[in-house]
């Protein structure tokens, strides 16, 4: 999605919870300080024309990992749900607060982590993007960069489902997505609100 589509959602989403633009884009362009290569070919090459099932974190997600097939994408914690069960998600997309070393060990074996900055996350990219040894590419919500990029979208999971979209996945299934979920706070109430709205909007109802 080019940035001149998603900016009127991004705008959208800013005045919706008061979030800063300006340091949506400070914390993109430390991301950019931080990163020491663009791996979006390979990320590109695994999803171009293949079947990718996308993990969401929700709680029914470790009843439906027998739907998973071909290319495997998590978004942030879901991956140690998937680890748990024995799967290696291919990538996972994260701002890095569900992180632990657990997604260090993923990263060094070959697992693509999609790492995002937005304005409440710089003390982590801080602390955790220098530690990873494996393929990382590099996402913002606010105008791209040289090598960080952005493919719509603005929680992990459906951030996740738009970098899919974008990268001429074949096949796109959703797993561990409940975005009805009224037990949660406001804050991730809302999240689930726009997650839902913007992946209506490319064709992924779930």
């Amino acid at each position: 999605m080019d940035f001149e589509e998603w900016e009127p959602w991004y705008c959208e989403i800013l005045d919706y919870f008061g979030f800063s633009r300006a340091e949506d884009e400070e914390a993109a362009r430390l991301l950019a300080s931080l990163v020491s290569s663009d791996d979006l070919p390979s990320l590109a090459e695994l999803t171009r024309d293949k079947e990718v099932t996308v993990c969401g974190n929700a709680p029914c997600l470790k009843h439906e990992l027998n739907r998973i097939r071909g290319v495997v994408f998590a978004a942030d914690a879901a991956a140690e749900v998937l680890d748990a069960h024995g799967i290696r998600p291919d990538a996972v997309f994260t701002d890095l607060d569900g992180a632990t070393d657990r997604l260090l060990d993923l990263n060094e074996s070959g697992t693509i982590v999609v790492v995002h900055a937005h304005g409440d996350n710089m003390p982590l990219l801080r602390y955790w993007v220098p530690r990873f040894r494996g393929p990382v590419v590099a996402t913002t919500q606010g105008p791209p960069l040289p090598h960080v990029h952005n493919f719509g979208g603005f929680s992990d999971g459906d951030r996740a489902v738009f970098a899919a979209d974008e990268l001429g996945a074949g096949h796109i299934t959703l797993i561990g997505f409940d975005l009805d979920d009224t037990s949660v706070d406001p804050m991730k109430r809302g999240k689930l609100f726009w997650a839902k709205k913007l992946l209506l909007a490319i064709g992924h109802a779930c």
